[in-house]
């Protein structure tokens, strides 16, 4: 007689161990179904399997969490929230996105306030280990009669483990990972620690995160100054934040408050005479924050910044290169400037290209648009900056002569803003005086592609038509990238990249070496140098002046449309422009204005004197002067007011006799007797 296998799964098949018999006839010898060992022992191995399987699952998930959710995560905000930029001395300037207080300590709390939130969210949070069978047994019964979900059995911890870990959609995987890192935190944190982090991310409403931000939000005290009705009004809110806010609806925020106080005497934390006591919580106005939510400068470069943070599921901070003292100085040098209709911008910045102050218009609260950046206006006079470096490229010097004589180019035929022409001069004095006619016969020797790539070079990036009447600055350009090519000169080799983040990468030595382009040589530094000290000793500039080394050019459109002046000194760079933002006509407004502007600026931030300059004195005359005179001057005798002086002529005798600060210059046919050279060229770009 052959022995029986004791293997349950042989037993199962219903075969002996070599029974071959049984196998090819198809009939076993017995019935399987008559023995019961092979289900039992089954189960046995499933509830084996099950045993040992379980804690070597849980292990892993520990482990799994300790890397993928660390603790320091349940201190966090549950959205990107908010992003606060810091000036360069790491001063808070503009703050986006939510408010979000600092943490509390639940440990330090008054009771009352503690209270109020484990009475309505989770009375049973001293006693449970982070889920509680009770709440999930109560409210499943409650959805139930009611036909569908109308309340939640989440913990506290449950709550934190979300908010902190989890998105809100509501699914079994989710809530499952939420039952497991609400065990996780109740292994690592103590009870405390858990309601700290939980008060101190959890949603209020108004875009206000926390509880210290929301006391303060809505009711301007702290949270160890909350009365009990105020400290149940804040627990109401967690249900639904954004429909209970009580700015938006103090009835619906008030009843809340009154259950939550229900509440905390049914769970003997209040007694009937306290909560009788308790009234409908006042909202106050929340105290004003010296932090701005929007400038000038934190709208330029908030785009940035938030790319440049490290994620943003948290609050971050981030260091700009604004410094507050030369930020100062510029608003104070607008506000002085007694605009009136005509808007203003100011950039300045270092000769690195460290943007360190911005004004991008008169009032942010009346307009948001940026001047400074965003408006692209042509920039007059100060384009011949590219101009002259063509030349001083193409071989020539300050001391190169040229002819300010009328000229004629194609179909363009350019004219001197005062009408007077001085022959052969200097590149210097060309500049200095911002000819016109000078600029446009330097642009055809070298050519307008020269002074484009010149314009390229320094950073320039809009379109410049192909033409010579680009040297009176015709195209476009922004305020910024101008103010970023006069900053080349200042550090005397590249166009800085204008930056606004202290932490901006600078670019490699191998995007250097493959820029396009082209450094400024030691001899086109030294002569441009030349240049805009010229302007700004006894040129067009003189309103600039200062007791240290200016240099400068200004720039005035046609019609006065823009005035400008841009420049650097004692290692800042700054641009100034004024004019309308529908680009109408300005008449009276002269570059002596952005040039006055630049100068109580820089005498501001650089604790300088400013020099009086005669520009001012000329503004003082009335605006009809030149009527004036014309009505009571002889028939043959013709009068001309400029921003530069007085000058008449007798018609048809050829003699011109000039008057302004500097003294009196007669001219006669064929002759000049020059005492004091007249002041101002100043460029009116005319199209061809």
């Amino acid at each position: 007689m052959r022995r029986q296998s004791s293997d349950p799964l042989d037993q199962a098949e219903g075969m002996l161990p070599g029974d071959a018999g049984s196998v090819a006839g198809g009939q076993p010898p017995y019935e399987a179904a008559d023995d019961p060992v092979p289900s039992r022992g089954r189960r046995r191995r499933w509830v084996k399997w099950g045993l040992i399987a379980t804690p070597i699952l849980f292990l892993l998930l520990v482990v799994y969490l300790a890397f993928t959710a660390p603790l320091s995560k349940s201190l966090q905000p549950p959205v990107p929230p908010s992003i606060t930029l810091l000036s360069a001395e790491r001063t808070p300037i503009a703050r986006r996105g939510a408010t979000i207080g600092e943490p509390v300590d639940a440990a330090k709390l008054p009771d009352h306030v503690v209270n109020a939130f484990l009475a309505i969210e989770d009375r049973r949070f001293r006693t449970h280990w982070g889920i509680d069978p009770r709440g999930i047994a109560r409210a499943a019964w409650n959805n139930l009669w009611a036909g569908g979900v109308r309340q939640g059995g989440s913990t506290i911890t449950q709550q934190l483990a979300k908010n902190a870990f989890l998105t809100s959609d509501r699914t079994a995987t989710r809530k499952m990972r939420e039952v497991i890192i609400a065990f996780w935190l109740e292994a690592w944190l103590s009870k405390d620690q858990i309601l700290s982090r939980y008060l101190s991310n959890v949603y209020f409403g108004d875009n206000v995160y926390g509880l210290r931000a929301a006391a303060r939000h809505y009711f301007d005290r702290d949270p160890d100054d909350l009365s009990v009705g105020q400290a149940a009004m804040l627990a109401g809110l967690v249900q639904a934040p954004s429909r209970l806010a009580p700015t938006k609806n103090l009835a619906g925020a008030r009843a809340r408050q009154k259950l939550v106080v229900g509440a905390m005497v049914a769970a003997g934390l209040l007694d009937e005479a306290q909560a009788a006591r308790v009234r409908p919580a006042r909202v106050v106005a929340q105290r004003p924050s010296s932090l701005p939510n929007g400038t000038y400068f934190a709208d330029w470069i908030m785009a940035e910044a938030r790319g440049d943070a490290d994620g943003l599921e948290r609050e971050q901070t981030v260091r700009t290169t604004l410094e507050m003292p030369v930020q100062r100085a510029a608003e104070r040098a607008v506000r002085n400037a007694g605009l009136r209709q005509a808007q203003v911008a100011i950039v300045v910045m270092r000769p690195d290209g460290r943007v360190v102050a911005m004004v991008g218009g008169k009032r942010y609260a009346d307009s948001p648009f940026n001047r400074a950046t965003q408006a692209r206006r042509q920039p007059g006079s100060t384009f011949k900056l590219f101009v002259y470096l063509a030349a001083l490229r193409a071989g020539m010097t300050p001391d190169s002569t040229v002819e300010d004589a009328p000229v004629q180019i194609g179909e363009w035929a350019p004219k001197n803003s005062d009408g007077q022409y001085r022959g052969t001069i200097t590149l210097r004095e060309a500049f200095a005086r911002s000819s016109n006619v000078a600029a446009a016969r330097l642009i055809h020797q070298v050519g307008p592609k020269a002074v484009i790539q010149a314009a390229r070079d320094l950073g320039i990036s809009t379109p410049i038509p192909e033409e010579a009447s680009i040297a009176l600055g015709t195209s476009t350009v922004s305020l910024l990238e101008l103010t970023a090519a006069y900053a080349a000169v200042a550090n005397g080799d590249r166009a800085p990249r204008p930056q606004g983040l202290a932490d901006a990468e600078e670019p490699g030595w191998l995007a250097t070496f493959m820029s396009k382009r082209r450094p400024l040589s030691e001899d086109e530094v030294e002569g441009l140098r030349d240049l805009l000290a010229s302007t700004v000793r006894s040129g067009t500039g003189r309103g600039a002046a200062l007791p240290i080394g200016a240099f400068g050019k200004t720039g005035t459109t046609q019609d006065k449309r823009d005035v400008l002046f841009i420049g650097y000194a004692g290692g800042l760079v700054a641009g100034v422009w004024v004019g309308n933002d529908d680009n109408t006509p300005n008449p009276g407004l002269t570059s002596a204005l952005p040039a006055r502007i630049w100068r109580s600026f820089m005498a501001q931030a650089l604790g300088v004197a400013q020099r009086e300059a005669p520009e001012e004195r000329r503004e003082a005359l009335p605006v009809d002067l030149d009527e004036m005179i014309n009505s009571i001057a002889p028939d043959d005798v013709e009068f001309d007011i400029s921003e530069d002086g007085l000058s008449a002529s007798v018609r048809g005798s050829g003699v011109q006799v000039r008057l302004d600060q500097n003294g009196v210059e007669v001219r006669g046919e064929g002759q000049s007797d020059r005492r004091a050279p007249s002041s101002s060229n100043e460029a009116e770009p005319t199209s061809p």
